[in-house]
């Protein structure tokens, strides 16, 4: 449900292509494939639990039920169960996991098709401009997908 985008920004960590790394959260609804909120740019060191918070995304979504991947271990995100070390889940839980797999992936689709606009690619914005630019596709890519 939750994706990082590299893009450039003035002050932050910059990767080794001269770019500068950010990590931007979107929570994509998994039934309808549509966006529902695009949380704001946070420095690219960051990890998904911590830019869950500070990007707004998870007061964004509060009334809602989140799943996201391990990343997000410690947050009120619904993650899968791991695996203890040197043991096996047992069935029902690995059963969880299938499920929660399948329901991850429709989003992380959506996700991908996100990707595929050249300015999400290619992006150069700066500070908040990566923010704009990929809720201006949230929003074109939400009213293609329900104006059919």
């Amino acid at each position: 449900m939750v994706q990082v985008i590299s893009a450039a920004s003035d002050g932050w960590v910059p990767v080794f292509t001269g770019r500068y790394s950010t990590n931007l959260q979107v929570v994509i609804e998994a039934d309808t494939r549509l966006a529902v909120t695009v949380g704001k740019p946070v420095p690219g060191n960051r990890n998904d639990c911590r830019a869950f918070a500070e990007s707004g995304a998870d007061a964004a979504c509060a009334q809602m039920a989140v799943m996201g991947d391990g990343g997000y271990q410690g947050t009120r995100v619904i993650t899968p169960f791991r695996k203890p070390a040197g043991a096996t889940l047992p069935e029902w839980k690995e059963a969880i996991n299938t499920v929660h797999r399948r329901i991850r992936a429709r989003a992380e689709h959506a996700l991908a098709g996100m990707k595929n606009w050249n300015i999400l690619r290619n992006c150069r914005r700066k500070r908040q401009g990566v923010y704009y630019a990929t809720s201006g596709i949230a929003l074109m890519r939400n009213l293609t997908l329900t104006t059919d």
